[in-house]
């Protein structure tokens, strides 16, 4: 959405599927907002328009309490774009900013400080510092509002580099001091009691659910998303290929919670994420914060615990959650694209919000893809080479291992050679990756086929569009039209898709016309521990 009216016309009619895409701010009470902020709309002449929080914040905007425009889901043109810009952004939002600076960024990118200095602000209205500020922002109301966490270890558990530094950015951001922020809240006396008896990372808040005395322990969060959110399907594909030590999912199809453990940069943590059992009813927060998926059936959230040996791993966690589990997906343009076409029209009205499954950790799916087989042996990987955790957790027991830990002489030679190259960096599977560049990386090492390139540049390296991989998916249920079958060259087909072949590839796995797991146009499936059939998915 380029033009500014058009722009306006979306919050006017407050419409969520813009939430992330654009922002907005209001001169004359100087905070910005999400499109579909509930207030009343401004008028015309008082509104400005930014391409991101962090740009709104840059020119004095302070965030809408009501709204809470920090805690939409990102951009799906992030995930769409393998430029300079799209790959910053994805790298950026994994927390390499705060680790490495902005040289560190740039080095990953290839381009010197000053060419992503310019090329981020000519794009966002803001540089990498102001981005990664807005996110270590974000971060610390959460830490805020969730945890009883003093001040102090807070601001730096969220990225910050002095106690002024984060006084001074809550303060201007959200018009207000961090007690102010936490008192808003409505928990925090009540936080601070159950901490004490409890320990940080156990209490509740106004982006968790209601406490109660058996609700499981951890930072609780909400990872939300925009428009229709297929969850059993996700479900059901990280189910049937889960690893035991590493993953698990416990409860029934419709109840379910997938645990798995996270292998992060300061330490390691446990993930917790639920199934939602049915539509979300509307709840109003306290203090007047109103929850992103509060205003009706457009969006939603899924519920989330994580517990981190290091809360400096938080905002990192959340974005390899959110990239796993395809939150900044926008489905709206994905079923606008795929539901024209006469193939998958109907299955795109069938599982409306069926997503792309990510990687919580694209090394390892790369590791598990090449090893092959079942779930059951990457296991045994797992209980050989990886790190224990200190104390089992259900059907929880390990790390799994780092490439560096996966190079020797007695293992088999593709999963050596992968774990070398990813060792000693000459290959890059990182959330800026150069797409293209890794995925003929791939290509070039023994045991890695063409197709298996693809489905980890799919899967690991998050790419929404698996290109000509779709094209024998449509040759394979094409129906013929009066003028013919609808080919790739013609106005509808897999050329039509893009930028959406991977969801296009989903549809067809789930639907049965393909085999699960086979990447049309290049062979066979990429390996079975990363396949399931269609009946299993189906039985979840």
């Amino acid at each position: 959405m380029r033009d500014d009216e058009a722009r306006y016309e979306a919050v006017t009619s407050r419409d969520a599927r813009f939430d992330g895409e654009f922002f907005f701010a209001v001169v004359t009470t100087g905070i910005y907002c999400r499109p579909s902020c509930p207030a009343v709309t401004p008028k015309r002449v008082n509104v400005r328009f930014f391409p991101s929080a962090a740009a709104a914040q840059a020119a004095g905007f302070r965030a809408c309490r009501r709204c809470r425009p920090d805690a939409v889901p990102g951009s799906a043109e992030w995930n769409v774009r393998a430029d300079l810009v799209g790959r910053a952004m994805r790298l950026i939002g994994d927390g390499v900013v705060d680790r490495e600076g902005v040289g560190g960024l740039a080095r990953r990118l290839g381009y010197s400080p000053r060419q992503v200095q310019r090329q981020l602000t000519a794009e966002l209205g803001a540089g990498p510092v102001a981005l990664a500020r807005a996110r270590r922002a974000h971060t610390a109301r959460v830490l805020l509002q969730t945890t009883a966490l003093p001040v102090t270890e807070l601001a730096f558990a969220a990225g910050f580099a002095s106690i002024r530094q984060f006084n001074d950015t809550i303060r201007e951001i959200y018009a207000g001091t961090p007690s102010e922020l936490r008192a808003a809240a409505g928990n925090g006396g009540a936080a601070a009691r159950r901490t004490a008896a409890t320990g940080p990372g156990t209490v509740t808040g106004p982006e968790s659910a209601p406490a109660s005395h058996s609700a499981p322990t951890g930072i609780p969060l909400r990872l939300a998303y925009r428009g229709p959110y297929a969850a059993a399907e996700i479900f059901d594909f990280l189910q049937v290929r889960a690893v035991p030590g590493v993953e698990e999912t416990r409860g029934p199809r419709g109840g379910r919670t997938y645990r798995r453990t996270l292998r992060l940069t300061h330490g390691s943590g446990i993930a917790e994420v639920d199934e939602p059992a049915g539509p979300r009813r509307r709840r109003r927060p306290p203090a007047g914060l109103v929850c992103p998926a509060a205003r009706g059936t457009d969006g939603g959230w899924l519920e989330c615990r994580l517990r981190l040996t290091d809360l400096r791993d938080l905002s990192t966690a959340v974005q390899r959650l959110r990239r796993l589990f395809d939150l900044d997906a926008d489905p709206y343009a994905v079923a606008e694209r795929l539901g024209a076409d006469p193939l998958l029209g109907p299955l795109v009205a069938e599982r409306p919000g069926l997503r792309s499954p990510g990687a919580a950790d694209p090394e390892e799916l790369a590791v598990r893809t090449v090893l092959g087989g079942p779930p059951e042996r990457a296991a045994a990987l797992v209980r050989t080479y990886g790190k224990p955790l200190d104390a089992p957790d259900g059907g929880l027991t390990h790390l799994f291992p780092a490439p560096g830990e996966l190079t020797g002489a007695e293992l088999a030679e593709p999963v050596r050679t992968l774990c070398t190259a990813l060792a000693d960096g000459t290959l890059t599977l990182d959330a800026g990756a150069d797409r293209t560049a890794a995925e003929r990386a791939l290509a070039t090492l023994p045991g890695i086929s063409p197709r298996t390139a693809a489905y980890l540049r799919m899967r690991a390296l998050g790419d929404p569009d698996v290109g000509t991989a779709a094209d024998a998916a449509a040759e394979r249920g094409r129906p013929t039209g009066p003028a013919g079958p609808a080919g790739p060259s013609g106005p509808l087909g897999p050329a039509a898709w893009r930028p959406w072949g991977a969801y296009a590839l989903h549809h067809l796995w789930r639907a049965g016309l393909v085999p699960m797991g086979e990447m049309p146009g290049m062979g066979g499936s990429p390996g079975p521990v990363e396949v399931a059939g269609v009946d299993d998915l189906r039985a979840g």
